[in-house]
């Protein structure tokens, strides 16, 4: 056996990765599809498109790569997590476009349960806040709105899940209906100390268990792919939401490491063990994987907005022709003249929870250019991230030794320059960026003897460049305080009553 295959399914694209033995890309392929907004904060994909597009890259990759289906001894599937499909269990056609992580329309509904007393409940056995982020508001929703959809769900005829869960069912030709534990405990209906569906969890939400996914290991044998045909017989050895693959792929093994991913947002995860730790900082509980040895669990926050903020500079405001370009352009001014761009598009994540919160551009006068915008926003993405960071390490109890990131916006040097200035703490780059994919790999990998152990991987993991902060603490202490304000402009008038 030459390599793993890794699918990578994202929110703007799905991407096919080979992995060999030292954890060496052999080659990728990936294809974008359509986003979909019916209404300010909705987000929707094509769930048909997802499959095809993912199926498609599945096969060019080993294409380029010259490598036979015999050659590939397993594949791992990570996925954009939260974004949830209801599809016919008969005909296997989705019923509703899926509804995306990023989508906002069950706020009011949040509020609802909120108001009702439900949020000690989701915290204590989901490790969760009541946000429409999670999936159980979204699958409510869906079944409200397909005809029939609650008596057909009660007849057994619907089928729901995460992006995992679709897939894994059209790989597999309707064989499984699974998920992974990492995924499950994105939905708001997953007990994390029970390791298994919650019966009030349900009933809170309205969400029949009738519909739901057998929930499996992160890393363990599947069963075998059976579309497309190409890659018929490959075993499926690993499910894993992508921000716990990354935190694999970055061989955070221990309690204590910390990784950030800046993809379309920025998710930092930090490894806590072999229980869930709950945070009194409005931080999530989440499972990081489950394999033969047990569950490994992770603290974790989430900016929404991270690299979307550059495509938002790119494609919304013409300021950028590229995403690379971001750079060079901010780096053509010495700051960004007191400008501060706080990226809340779709409201804000931990640890502020306002799903009513819109983005602010502040401070701005006659001398601002599209250097200090773009400068701005490079520092709003960092400042986003260390609002998490000082969150984990207060509910850690422990400073933080380094942080590990990944992540296309990663190979951005000057934004990592801006995260280890703003943190005050090292920013580490791998020279293998594709953590994520690597993390989906290395779980399937592990599941069936394409490596050893966890020691084995810890060695293919290698530093790109290490990033030391240079801003002094008066400086940082002052630009924080600046960023906390403009933050505060930001909320929505019932979470700043609330503060």
């Amino acid at each position: 056996m030459r390599c793993i295959l890794a699918l990578d399914q994202g929110t703007t694209s799905s991407r096919a990765l080979l992995f060999d033995r030292e954890g060496a890309v052999l080659a990728v392929a990936q294809r974008e599809f359509a986003q979909h907004y019916p209404q300010p904060g909705w987000v929707e994909h094509d769930a048909e498109e997802i499959w095809r597009t993912q199926s498609l890259v599945a096969v060019e990759v080993l294409e380029k790569a010259g490598v036979r289906a015999a050659e590939v001894a397993a594949v791992g599937l990570t996925n954009q997590r939260e974004t949830c499909v209801i599809w016919d269990r008969r005909t296997g056609e989705p019923l509703h476009r899926a509804i995306v992580w990023q989508d906002r329309r069950t706020a009011d509904r949040c509020r609802e349960l909120e108001a009702r007393g439900a949020l000690p409940l989701v915290q204590e056995r989901a490790g969760l806040v009541l946000d429409p982020y999670f999936s159980a508001t979204k699958i409510a929703w869906m079944l409200d709105r397909i005809p029939q959809g609650r008596e057909r769900a009660a007849r057994g005829e619907l089928a729901a899940g995460t992006i995992d869960t679709w897939l894994a069912w059209k790989l597999s030709a309707g064989a499984l209906h699974v998920t992974d534990a990492s995924n499950a405990s994105r939905t708001s209906l997953f007990d994390l100390a029970r390791g298994a569906w919650d019966a009030e969890l349900l009933a809170l939400f309205d969400v029949p268990r009738e519909i739901l996914p057998e929930v499996r290991a992160t890393s363990g044998v599947l069963g075998e792919l059976r579309a497309p045909g190409e890659l018929s017989g490959i075993p499926l050895a690993a499910l894993v939401g992508d921000q716990q693959a990354a935190l694999h792929g970055q061989a955070c093994f221990a309690p204590g490491l910390a990784k950030n991913t800046y993809g379309t947002g920025c998710f930092l995860l930090m490894q806590t063990g072999a229980a869930p730790r709950r945070s009194t900082h409005r931080l999530l509980s989440t499972v990081g994987w489950v394999d033969g040895g047990g569950a490994c669990f992770a603290l974790e926050g989430g900016v929404f907005a991270g690299g979307a903020v550059l495509q938002w500079l790119r494609d919304g405001l013409g300021l950028l022709a590229s995403a690379a370009e971001s750079e060079g352009l901010a780096r053509s001014v010495p700051d960004s003249a007191g400008v501060f761009l706080v990226p809340a598009f779709a409201g804000l994540g931990a640890p502020h929870w306002d799903p009513y919160a819109r983005g602010a551009l502040l401070g701005l006068t006659r001398g601002v250019t599209r250097a200090h915008v773009v400068r701005a926003a490079l520092e709003g993405i960092a400042h986003s991230v260390a609002d998490l960071v000082a969150a984990m390490v207060e509910d850690a109890g422990s400073p933080l030794a380094e942080l590990r990131v990944d992540g296309g916006a990663a190979a951005n040097d000057l934004l990592l320059e801006l995260q280890a200035d703003i943190l005050g703490v090292p920013v580490v780059r791998p020279k293998n960026l594709e953590t994520t994919a690597f993390g989906a790999a290395s779980l399937a990998g592990l599941a069936v003897g394409f490596w050893k152990d966890r020691e084995e991987l810890a060695r293919l993991w290698r530093v790109d460049r290490r990033f030391e902060p240079r801003m002094d603490r008066a400086t940082r202490s002052a630009l924080r305080a600046r960023w906390a304000d403009a933050v505060a402009r930001t909320l929505s008038t019932e979470v700043q009553e609330h503060a």
